[in-house]
């Protein structure tokens, strides 16, 4: 038993006190209860807190009993079992999370007022909670830290079930619980005191836990370096023909060039690996556009997805539009594709006046590219797993093909999706590199 969450906290820093030793850490808490217990361990590790806003989307005639999660990004979990079991038809579905989404966005605003988000980037996020049931909350919060750029999640909590707890080592690195009873009726149970959190306990508590100047401060000490926060992303609408396709696109000021992301099959703009290197290319002054390559429509034709010259022609049509944007006037851009995507990339570089000036491939799929390879002129930059030994292959019989400037890069002790530790920041060192280097020479020619 815990006396309240305060205590809860204090007992989940001592723990974890022993096993943290990166000091770019960053403390999220879900609120309202994951708050005061992740003001202790913020405290403790003497580490940043913010906040991470997630709303459990409950069944109907259960509120209780969650069927998923979502958060903010668009970051949606569903518990195909728990609807099947509670029989939650797709309207009532809709209606909880139309109405979950706008509690969503006003907490947002309540909670952190005018300030910007504790940058994620290439950090380690301790995401804190005051217990786990089904596990769809946490699930959806684990996501949201990836999609934002975290490089390690690991999450902390007081108590969970066993099985839970296991279920969400898909998606946080590592899980840490006090308490695993082997049957959890409500997280409640296990508080002496579990009087429910008011906004303005919240918003004190944050505003204790922020430092008393941000400017110029150490990153994992507490305080952000506003300096090093990438530019905030603005939706767009990227004109295809006559497709429009949404699309996140940052350039900071004084950028040295635009980098266009390709993702594959079965992903969007809201690839969480994506958006981890875009953030690296944001941070290093570079400007990055993440966009959908099918309309939702267009998806539930399994051919579109890997009809390669279709989504090249739709990356061609999508430079066409960076070019027209004002802001991105006489800046190189370059591509960066994953999977399939990374084929539509070498696929649309090849094309007669494309003057793409680079090309950065993540466990891709050139051989698709088939006979356009040898008509790539962009300096190209493949960039598989060691693991990966099908791609692996691939990749290595394209290189053969391509007669542009070229270089293989293998990652070591990494899989096709660079979950392992330290992979997909190896991998945004090594298109942050290659971009910056080749757009400098394009500028300089």
């Amino acid at each position: 038993m815990f006396v309240d969450r305060h205590d809860a906290g204090v007992r989940l820093a001592e723990r974890l006190a022993g096993l943290i030793t990166d000091e770019n850490v960053v403390v999220l808490g879900v609120p309202r209860g994951g708050i005061p217990v992740g003001f202790e361990v913020a405290r403790a590790l003497s580490a940043p807190l913010d906040v991470i806003v997630v709303r459990k989307l409950g069944v109907p005639f259960q509120p209780e009993l969650g069927f998923g999660a979502i958060g903010e990004g668009g970051v949606r979990v569903i518990n195909s079992e728990v609807v099947r079991l509670a029989d939650v038809t797709h309207e009532e579905m809709s209606e909880v999370e139309k109405r979950e989404q706008a509690e969503v966005l006003r907490r947002v605003r309540r909670f952190r007022g005018d300030r910007a988000p504790i940058d994620l980037a290439g950090r380690t996020v301790i995401l804190v909670d005051d217990g786990i049931a089904t596990g769809s909350t946490a699930r959806a919060a684990c996501r949201v830290a990836r999609a934002r750029g975290a490089a390690r999640v690991i999450l902390a909590v007081p108590v969970g079930t066993p099985d839970t707890i296991a279920g969400l080592g898909e998606d946080a690195d590592e899980v840490i619980c006090l308490e695993k009873p082997s049957t959890l009726w409500a997280i409640g149970s296990w508080y002496t005191d579990f009087t429910q959190n008011t906004d303005q306990q919240v918003v004190e508590l944050l505003q204790r836990a922020a430092p008393p100047a941000a400017e110029g401060a150490v990153p994992g000490k507490g305080r952000v370096a506003r300096s090093h926060l990438p530019e905030p992303a603005d939706e767009v609408t990227v004109y295809a023909g006559h497709v429009r396709l949404p699309g996140q696109l940052v350039i900071p000021q004084e950028a040295q060039g635009i980098v266009i992301f390709v993702h594959g099959s079965g992903s969007s703009r809201h690839s969480p690996r994506n958006r981890y290197v875009a953030s690296v290319l944001d941070r290093a002054g570079l400007g990055t556009l993440l966009f959908d390559l099918l309309t939702v429509e267009e998806e539930y034709d399994r051919g579109n997805v890997f009809d390669i010259e279709l989504l090249a022609g739709r990356l061609m049509q999508a430079t066409n539009w960076l070019r027209d944007q004002s802001r991105a006037a006489g800046l190189p851009i370059g591509y960066f594709g994953a999977s399939t995507g990374a084929a539509a990339a070498l696929w649309a570089a090849a094309e007669p006046g494309n003057q793409v000036a680079a090309v950065v491939s993540r466990g891709g799929r050139p051989d698709l590219a088939g006979p356009r390879l040898s008509a790539v002129r962009a300096a190209t930059l493949l960039i598989v797993g060691d693991h990966d030994e099908l791609v692996l292959g691939l990749n290595r019989a394209a290189q053969v093909r391509l007669q542009c400037e070229n270089d293989l890069q293998v990652v070591t002790d990494a899989t096709h999706l660079f979950e392992e530790p330290g992979a997909l920041e190896t991998v945004g060192d090594l298109a942050c590199d290659w971009f910056t280097d080749h757009f400098g020479r394009t500028r300089v020619g």
